[in-house]
């Protein structure tokens, strides 16, 4: 990329470019309910859990905002061997992100933030 005359050159010139993100990514969790009560034993909400949501988060988010500038994202990242990766995985093929830099691994534990 080199000197460009406006934004649009410069815009259009990120659509031809192949973008490699290397972080630590992860299933960003959401849930939804709602608290009918509290609990006896400590001060704590309990939840009746209505809906689920797992969307990539960390690197990977940054990865999806990489495609939606028009550019190819190559995420790297490592996972664990485990449910979560395996969903982080299938996220990502569902948005048709290229998975060739993600590495699994036995011995780590697949992040999963969680909100609600």
């Amino acid at each position: 990329m080199g000197p460009f005359s406006s934004i649009h050159e410069l815009f259009d010139a990120f659509d031809r470019q192949r973008v490699m993100i290397i972080g630590d990514v992860m299933v960003d969790a959401y849930l939804w309910g709602r608290v009918d009560r509290i609990s006896p034993e400590a001060p704590v909400p309990i939840v009746a859990v209505h809906q689920r949501e797992s969307r990539l988060g960390g690197a990977a988010n940054v990865a999806i905002n990489i495609r939606a500038l028009g550019a190819s994202p190559l995420l790297c990242s490592v996972i664990g061997k485990d449910r979560s990766g395996d969903e982080l995985l299938a996220l990502m093929r569902e948005l048709g992100m290229d998975t060739a830099g993600m590495i699994s691994s036995d011995t780590r534990v697949t992040t999963v933030k969680s909100a609600g």
